[in-house]
């Protein structure tokens, strides 16, 4: 049987002495930067907020995120805090100063911090705008004295929360992208859900529109995941628990 060249036997063992003596931590694998973003969801009952987290993948230039972690503010929702604004800020306090120790310091002046009022601040920026106005000072000097990098606290039109809560919907349904057997971010292939949302007052049915027809101008326009859709949403007022309940003891009373 041929022996090996000793030049080659000499290489072979100065490369397993190299391989022996360089341990697995100084060659590292670099790991996906996780990011992270906050959401404050002022609703009419109470404010919940929200951290999600991401890496740098992608699907079709749009980012694929996970619900990390959420804190619910301690009071009532923001626009009972009308008659004194302050406090409404302060109510946001201990969730900002929880956030802090989820996400790590490093990243706190890179985190994303956004505030969305929906339906109770719509109807007090309808009956008393200076009222809201006020408040949404207050919880934008809370929000900005934060680490984070605050975005806006905004009032969310109809239209606007409903195309939230129909993006809410579909991605949880998969219906944007899903991944293969190879762990690889891949096409659906199936349609697009609608959504019903019922709240205290009324009820709201959000779908998509056929590609050839132009939305309405009450309607949002989304470039998600490669594709374009154009919701429309149809308010069904009347029809939320609240009146639900009333009939409801009505017909019982009768």
């Amino acid at each position: 049987r041929e022996l090996l060249p000793p030049w080659l036997v000499i290489v072979a063992g100065l490369t397993g002495i190299v391989l022996l003596c360089v341990s697995t931590k100084d060659v590292p694998v670099v790991p996906l930067r996780t990011k992270y973003g906050i959401v404050l969801d002022a609703g009419p009952s109470r404010t919940i907020l929200f951290i999600y987290q991401w890496t740098t993948t992608k699907a079709n230039k749009t980012g694929v995120i996970r619900g990390y972690s959420s804190c619910p503010v301690q009071g009532p929702g923001v626009s009972r805090y009308s008659d004194s604004p302050q406090k409404a800020g302060k109510s946001l306090e201990p969730c900002l100063n929880w956030a802090q120790n989820e996400i790590p310091a490093e990243q706190h002046s890179q985190t994303p911090l956004y505030l969305g009022a929906t339906a109770s601040m719509r109807q007090l920026n309808l009956t008393h705008p200076i009222l809201s106005d006020g408040l949404l000072a207050a919880l934008t000097g809370t929000l900005k004295s934060s680490p984070f990098n605050f975005q806006g606290a905004q009032i969310l039109s109809s239209p606007e929360e409903e195309a939230f809560n129909w993006v809410a919907v579909n991605y949880i349904l998969e219906n944007f992208f899903k991944y293969d057997w190879r762990g690889q971010l891949v096409p659906s292939g199936t349609g697009m859900a609608g959504v019903l949302s019922v709240g205290g007052t009324s009820a709201q049915l959000t779908s998509e529109l056929e590609e050839e027809k132009q939305a309405p101008k009450e309607g949002v326009r989304l470039q998600l995941y490669g594709q374009t859709h154009r919701l429309h949403t149809r308010q069904c007022p009347c029809h939320g628990t609240e009146q639900l309940r009333s009939r409801l003891l009505s017909v019982l009373i009768q």
